[in-house]
């Protein structure tokens, strides 16, 4: 298990087969690190399907409207909403988006970022200065190279639960 540094900055994600330990980078992107926060104290994340698993891309979630499996759930429309929160403003960096890294799912409006957010497979540098960094996994990639791919996947994998390690 991987040491948490700044429990206040680091996510943890209960997939099937396990936790996936997510370290923070408010100094790179200090408004998308607050609402996951946000969205994971309140409860939001949890149940939340993985509506775009693209293999050796990237996993895709965090649609609180419309990809909770608990709470009228309709694979069709998991991947089209965000959260009751307004959009969050890019934070472009040069971290660059390597694998386990954590990004910040948006339309084609650089500022329109919400609750989705995906996680790399792979290195995907094509990404760079386009999508906003925001986190990497520092335990537990395995877990999420375990997810089930598609788009979206027949029986798509779940976020059991997320919250923040300072709460847990």
């Amino acid at each position: 298990m991987a040491e948490i540094k700044d429990p206040e900055n680091t996510i943890l994600i209960e997939l099937k087969d396990g936790t996936v330990t997510l370290e923070l980078l408010p100094d790179i992107a200090p408004l998308h690190c607050e609402r996951m926060k946000e969205l994971a104290r309140s409860g939001a994340y949890d149940n939340v399907c993985f509506h775009r698993v693209i293999d050796g891309f990237m996993a895709q979630t965090g649609d609180v409207k419309n990809g909770n499996m608990e709470k009228d759930f309709d694979l069709r429309s998991a991947g089209t909403g965000g959260s009751e929160l307004g959009n969050v403003k890019a934070e472009f960096s040069g971290i660059p988006h390597d694998r386990g890294t954590l990004g910040a799912a948006r339309s084609a409006n650089p500022d329109s970022a919400n609750s989705q957010f995906f996680i790399n497979f792979s290195d995907n540098h094509f990404l760079n200065r386009q999508y906003t960094v925001y986190g990497r996994v520092i335990a537990g990639m395995e877990h999420v190279d375990a997810i089930t791919r598609g788009e979206p996947p027949m029986n798509p994998d779940r976020m059991i639960s997320v919250k923040v390690a300072a709460d847990a």
